[in-house]
């Protein structure tokens, strides 16, 4: 068996990728190490659900230093927008964790307080359903190519 990253993943890290492609890529992962392998994680492979050979991955970390040396800080406002993507209805994001903070469907995509050890300042982590295991579909998250035109969300 293989672990691969969800296409939900794929596709979000491309739009990075696309977007900021001179972005700093030192936080960045998806698979997890021993630490994450140690309990659940969205980072560890599903293999319980183990599809045609494939485990998936259903997370991703990118790093918050999207815009380089010439600032802004961009990922407050992209982390919101992906928070604003699944609350108008995407369900393949499960929920994203920056700067101390949660959001997910059970406060209604409101940012909370995250009690994990890891506030998650250097990068953001979004975690992804099943349904993003095969729908490798373009997010409409305006920072990164998508449109502010609601009726398209």
């Amino acid at each position: 068996m293989k672990p691969v990253l969800c296409k939900a993943g794929q596709q979000m890290r491309e739009q990075f990728d696309d977007t900021f492609p001179d972005r700093d890529r030192r936080s960045d992962g998806w698979i997890g190490d021993t630490r994450h392998s140690a309990r659940p994680s969205d980072h560890n492979p599903d293999w319980k659900n183990a599809v045609d050979g494939l485990a998936y991955v259903r997370a991703i970390d990118i790093d918050r230093d999207v815009s380089g040396s010439a600032k802004p800080d961009l990922m407050p406002d992209i982390a919101n927008q992906i928070r604003l993507c699944a609350k108008a209805g995407d369900k393949r994001v499960s929920y994203i964790i920056f700067q101390g903070r949660i959001a997910s469907p059970r406060m209604g995509w409101r940012w909370r307080k995250y009690r994990g050890s890891n506030p998650h300042n250097m990068h953001c982590h979004i975690s992804f359903t099943k349904a993003g295991d095969k729908d490798g579909s373009f997010f409409n998250i305006p920072l990164l190519g998508g449109t502010n035109d609601k009726d398209k969300r």
